[in-house]
């Protein structure tokens, strides 16, 4: 067995050097495997070929057998860390005091008249979730963590694909595979350690939604899929969570702050139903200008501090768009809609 367990290392190590994902890497040692499996099938006992591979026929199909078993374990565990709820985790420690690190790390934001000491102290207490963490989710995440939100949540069921790197900042080339946010986690915690970022591996669906959102102060939607949007939507109204939401499309992004539970529009009085298919293309379709996801998320992370703070005037009951191909901002009055079937009774 000597032979395929060097042409395993072999093949693992050219896939690495060649950045090729590791499920394809794990496929090449499985062809390997079986054409091994089917010489010592095929030629008889005592055959020359067979025989300078090693091994007895019953013990090759042991070792599938062997490796079967770890594949399904782990296959097991992970399904079992996508199901972890909130509840269901180990209580996060209580953090103390701020320390002198702390303090002259945020230092900036301290010396602001409109945030303060105080404001910082609301930052460190308070709990975001951010509802994707591709182009939108990317630099919210990073600025919130740098800024000292003491608590991020990110739910996302996708994992890091070479095509996001083009404008998804908080991932990097070695992450390519991994889940986006176990790759978003180790890039806020690298960046600030005083953060603790809870990741959630799996996607937002109706029966969790309430559950999750109610153990957050602020919830951030940067997602791109319509359905999800309307559902963070009507949660948010029912518990009354305040929804910083960022959308894009090529060359324009634009951001709003809903607070319907608080007399604000909604998400639906905005877009009463979703666009016919083929209107507005998805970033794969139309494609994306790689830095506007880094401006608009940006923002909404600004947004989300005054959220949090207090500080300034925010965007409820206002739309900002951004024309990045022609260097143009402007801001448009949003109303609650009569009839509106989220907010409108």
């Amino acid at each position: 067995m000597l032979v395929f367990l060097t042409l395993a290392a072999a093949l693992w190590g050219l896939g690495h050097l060649l950045k090729t994902p590791r499920s394809a890497r794990w496929i090449m040692i499985l062809l390997l495997y079986l054409a091994i499996l089917a010489v010592q099938i095929i030629f008889p006992e005592g055959h020359p070929l067979p025989a300078s591979l090693g091994g007895s026929r019953g013990e090759w199909f042991m070792l599938g057998v062997l490796g079967l078993a770890v594949w399904g374990y782990s296959q097991g565990l992970k399904r079992l860390r996508r199901a972890v709820r909130p509840e269901n985790k180990p209580p996060e420690p209580t953090k103390s005091a701020q320390s002198a690190t702390e303090i002259e790390r945020y230092a900036r934001h301290i010396v602001l008249r409109e945030i303060g000491g105080q404001g910082q102290k609301r930052l460190r207490d308070a709990r975001v979730l951010v509802i994707g963490a591709g182009g939108l989710g990317s630099p919210a995440l990073l600025y919130l963590g740098a800024a000292g939100v003491g608590t991020l949540g990110v739910i996302d069921d996708d994992v890091v694909d070479n095509s996001n790197l083009q404008r998804q900042v908080i991932h990097i080339d070695a992450r390519i595979g991994m889940p986006k946010v176990f790759s978003a986690q180790a890039a806020v915690e690298a960046q600030n350690p005083y953060a603790t970022v809870r990741p959630y591996h799996r996607r937002l669906t109706g029966d969790i939604a309430e559950e999750l959102f109610a153990d957050y102060d602020l919830i951030l939607d940067g997602c791109d899929d319509p359905d999800t949007r309307y559902l963070v939507n009507e949660t948010c109204h029912a518990l009354s969570k305040p929804l910083i939401s960022g959308a894009l499309s090529q060359w324009e992004g634009q951001i709003t702050t809903f607070a319907s539970a608080e007399g604000t529009s909604c998400y639906r009085c905005l877009f009463p139903e979703p666009n016919a298919p083929g209107v507005a293309p998805s970033c794969a379709e139309g494609g994306v200008l790689g830095p506007l996801p880094g401006v608009v998320g940006a923002m909404m992370a600004v947004e989300a501090i005054k959220e949090i703070t207090g500080a300034g005037d925010g965007l409820r009951d206002r739309m900002m768009i951004y024309d990045a191909l022609y260097g143009e901002t402007r801001t448009i009055a949003l109303k609650r809609r009569p009839g509106c079937p989220v907010c409108g009774g």
